[in-house]
């Protein structure tokens, strides 16, 4: 009975998405309603007292696994696309836009239970055109460019995973995870670098910054919330299932979190400092993967709702806002979010910053220690932004020295305050909190004053030290060109390991 259900959940969004072309005037409901589902059927694995393993194909190895680290996931998935539809209720999102939001959940939802690199392939390329008809929505140019910018991307990142998961099978016969015990090294050379790709991990990851910056806000929120933790969670699921992956995993988590961190620390754009910050957050997920879960869920949920109110800032720029007050209203939730990513007591972040850093040892632990300052560093920047109960229009123009004629070029308001955008953002507040009460254990004196500490010292740093900084982050190593080459780099390290040591 479970098993139906299971694979019935999976399929429902894909008949709802097409079906949204008949019934375009319930488009919105449909999506909403396929979000509540996929809200029960995650806390339902949550609670589950035991593993749940479900055999499509025997012969090739085909299965799905559901656990509690699938319906963290899973519920991830369903409370940001549910935010996402809330904020969109209001505006002209057409059929197309539904009908793409849709498949995109149900595509998500298949890769948090699979168990097999085959069903992970096909959810992977779904996910990468569905996430590419999304960013070219709008119809710009720009929107056009960045889209073909990650599909291509994307593709030749999963032309290398492809190979791999055949080299799995002729090894195993079988596509299971847990054949990477057995595969050659070359197989997860290639697997590895489609899902770093995916993932926006390590440098493999380069291509995230402009993706996730330049995409419409709520394809931005979607994308940071849940689309990027496709690629990182089969890493961890086979860093549970394969020991020997384990410590190949947590060496990338931890050089993702650094080179994330250092660039958001420096970065002067609020929307590519989120992106920055997604990268290194994903370097979290994957340094503990027995609370990796916990840790996507409490990240999600934080960089949905900041990247939903950054597209209805004044402007993007650090230096425009520091100099031009925001709505109370607006500045509490950047804030709320903000608080929760860098690790603050009663919200997500804490317990599952805590969480992940008691599962660590030795260098791992001190480096993402350091690393968690850093990320109290970068979000000082929205902290400490001016704010104030009813911001007059003309205060941008003011603060910035420029007459009213300019103000085109740095629109003075976009700010949503309808009951569309404030129900996204108590959606996602709430969830922040519900989600805080789930890691009870994590909570002692002494690791409340060390998230205290952490947090302190990182605005400290900010306030005598980084705000005054003025360096800007090259871009050069963002361009395609470059991001390919770069991926072929790590491809040929791994290859060069596995010939030095007979294996990673």
């Amino acid at each position: 009975m479970i098993e139906t259900v299971m694979i019935a959940w999976i399929a429902i969004p894909l008949f709802i998405g097409f079906a949204v072309y008949l019934l375009p005037g319930l488009a919105r409901m449909l999506a909403l309603a396929m979000m509540l589902l996929s809200v029960c059927v995650g806390l339902f694995q949550i609670a589950l007292p035991a593993p749940l393993t479900i055999q499509l194909i025997d012969s090739f190895g085909v299965s799905l696994l559901i656990d509690q680290m699938s319906g963290y996931f899973v519920l991830l998935n369903a409370l940001v696309m549910m935010a996402v539809v809330l904020y969109c209720w209001p505006t002209d999102k057409g059929a197309f836009f539904y009908t793409q939001v849709l498949i995109l959940h149900g595509s998500v939802n298949a890769i948090f239970v699979c168990a097999d690199f085959m069903s992970l392939y096909v959810g992977l390329e779904v996910i990468g055109v569905s996430a590419f008809l999304l960013m070219v929505y709008p119809r710009t140019d720009r929107a056009l460019w960045v889209g073909l910018r990650y599909l291509l991307i994307s593709n030749t990142a999963m032309l290398f995973y492809l190979l791999g998961a055949v080299l799995v099978y002729q090894a195993n016969q079988s596509f299971a995870f847990g054949g990477l015990a057995a595969a050659p090294g070359e197989a997860i050379a290639l697997i590895f670098i489609g899902l770093l790709t995916k993932g926006g991990i390590f440098v493999s990851g380069l291509w995230l910054p402009l993706t996730h910056s330049e995409s419409d806000t709520p394809v931005s929120a979607l994308l940071s919330g849940a689309v990027i933790k496709t690629g990182a969670f089969p890493l961890v699921r086979c860093a549970l299932l394969v020991e020997e992956i384990s410590p190949v995993v947590q060496l990338f988590g931890v050089a993702t979190a650094i080179l994330g961190t250092s660039c958001a620390i420096l970065e002067k754009d609020t929307k590519r400092l989120l992106a920055w910050s997604t990268i290194s957050q994903m370097g979290f997920v994957l340094v503990a993967p027995v609370v990796a879960g916990l840790y996507a869920l409490s990240h999600g949920l934080a960089k949905a709702m900041l990247f939903l109110i950054a597209g209805n800032l004044p402007s993007r720029q650090f230096e425009v806002l520091q100099q031009s007050p925001l709505k109370r209203e607006l500045w509490a939730g950047l804030t709320i979010a903000s608080l929760s990513i860098s690790g603050f007591p009663l919200l997500a972040g804490y317990g599952a910053k805590a969480l992940t850093l008691e599962a660590l040892a030795g260098w791992p632990l001190w480096t993402l220690s350091v690393v968690a300052v850093g990320s109290a560093i970068a979000f000082a920047k929205f902290i400490f932004l001016p704010f104030a109960a009813s911001p007059k229009v003309g205060d941008l123009a003011v603060a910035t020295n420029l007459p009213a004629t300019n103000l085109p070029a740095i629109k003075p308001s976009k700010s949503r305050t309808d009951v569309w955008f404030w129900a996204a953002m108590l959606l996602l507040t709430v969830g922040l909190v519900a989600v805080g009460g789930l890691t009870l254990e994590a909570y002692s004196v002494q690791k409340v004053v060390q998230s205290l500490g952490t947090i302190g010292a990182g605005w400290l740093a900010y306030l005598l030290i980084f705000k005054k900084i003025k360096l800007a982050l090259p871009t050069a190593p963002e361009r395609f060109e470059h991001l390919m080459g770069v991926m072929s780099l790590v491809l040929v390290i791994f290859l060069w390991g596995i010939s030095r040591r007979g294996a990673i």
